[in-house]
């Protein structure tokens, strides 16, 4: 590895030192009110100087989450700064999920008439990396002009693929889906050009894993909670992007019962973790694979590029853990409950 590449992979590693640590979690758990939790962040964690001039009594939760979401695009945009034949490309990718993520904001609240939000929680950190037009979007009251605000951009050709049903509504869900899949396969195919050897395949195993698991996830809640028929799951499936065989991706969504395509996931060689990630619903999985897979990296692997990643996975977790926690003392739930939707 070269100088910078030893210098990007020791930054991230201390800045993983840096994270939240039990004891941590624990006293935030611990805390009665968000002040207080934003009190510890500020005066215990390394979140202290973004929050350095918060005033914890007038602190709003939304503007809170914007703060850290910020935060952490920020620490991931300094080691892409560093010499790395992918650093750029991983940059963009943190910028892709962003935007897609905002994207999926303004079609919920298009679904509920209420765009006029959109510019008020968009995230101004964006604005200088993103091909959003952040204020044609906002402008747009329709789906039609919400299309045309898009159209310069490469989800448009995913987006005018999508119609509204008679009741003005888009399938969120599934659009959703498609564009976060876009984003993978840019990624993918960045590895491909610009890596090669061993580091390729460590990044190209990280990736497919992870999207092994967000395919059983999405099948248990396509399952679960639409009750769509095999056929109308499968026509959401694509296994270009993961390890598992199609014909397997294919007995999960025949399945009968979700304990059917638990059993199908657990006898491929990835579904062994499952029994020892330990969580408390279905839709935990997925999270909890990903950290584990990032906690490992991060720690052994000698890939800048997958140190890299691992640290920015784990970051979003970090932060889900943070958003999470301040939600479930927000609404005054048992601790036991919020312990047990923290990963770590």
């Amino acid at each position: 590895m070269s100088a910078a590449s030893y210098a990007v992979s020791a930054k991230a590693r201390a800045k993983y030192g840096k994270f939240l640590t039990a004891r941590d979690y624990s006293n935030l758990i611990a805390c009665q009110s968000v002040a207080e939790v934003m009190v510890y962040l500020k005066s215990h964690t390394h979140y202290a100087s973004v929050l350095s001039d918060v005033n914890e009594r007038d602190v709003h939760r939304g503007w809170l989450e914007l703060k850290l979401r910020q935060y952490l695009f920020d620490e991931f945009d300094s080691l892409c700064r560093y010499d790395s034949s992918v650093s750029a490309g991983f940059s963009r990718y943190v910028v892709e999920k962003t935007e897609v993520e905002q994207i999926v904001r303004f079609m919920i609240l298009l679904n509920a008439n209420s765009t006029d939000k959109f510019i008020f929680q968009f995230p101004a950190f964006l604005s200088k990396h993103t091909v959003l037009d952040v204020y044609k979007l906002a402008n747009a009251r329709d789906y039609g002009e919400f299309l045309e605000a898009l159209k310069n951009t490469s989800y448009y050709d995913i987006l005018k693929q999508f119609k509204p049903d008679n009741k003005g509504r888009l399938a969120v869900s599934d659009i959703e889906h498609k564009l976060y899949e876009h984003v993978l396969a840019n990624m993918l195919e960045l590895i491909r050009k610009k890596t090669k050897g061993s580091e390729q395949r460590e990044l190209l195993t990280l990736f497919h894993t992870i999207n092994d698991y967000s395919i059983f996830s999405r099948i248990l809640r396509l399952k679960k909670y639409y009750n769509l028929s095999p056929e109308k799951i499968k026509a959401t499936m694509l296994s270009e992007y993961c390890s598992l065989s199609p014909r397997l991706i294919e007995r999960m969504c025949e399945a009968e019962s979700s304990a059917e395509v638990f059993n199908i996931m657990q006898s491929t060689g990835c579904g062994r973790m499952i029994s020892r990630i330990g969580y408390t619903h279905a839709s935990d999985i997925a999270p909890r694979v990903k950290y584990t897979l990032a906690k490992k990296r991060i720690r052994f692997s000698k890939s800048p590029a997958v140190v890299m990643i691992s640290f920015m996975l784990l970051s979003e977790t970090e932060l889900m853990n943070v958003i999470g926690l301040i939600e479930g003392i927000r609404y005054q739930h048992d601790p036991k409950t919020i312990q047990s939707l923290i990963i770590h």
